[in-house]
């Protein structure tokens, strides 16, 4: 399959690649010498939110505690 760089020195994704790789967002690329080699990567959400909701649970912090703190803050 042939693609053309753009000027801004982007390619644009044959649609039989697109097909096969449906849902990819994201690609991973390698150089290997003359080649340039593009593997798709699936990237999930991390877990900091769940992380972050159990510090504030340890700390006892409630919900309201959370919106006044937002509230104080916007205030500023």
């Amino acid at each position: 399959m042939l693609c053309k760089k753009t000027y801004k020195n982007q390619i644009t994704l044959p649609k039989k690649v697109v097909e096969k790789f449906k849902g990819v967002d994201y690609f991973y690329i390698e150089e290997d010498e003359d080649k340039i080699i593009l593997r798709p990567v699936d990237i999930r959400p991390s877990n900091a939110l769940s992380r972050i909701r159990e510090n504030i649970a340890s700390m006892g912090l409630t919900e309201k505690d959370i919106e006044d703190a937002i509230n104080w803050a916007r205030e500023k």
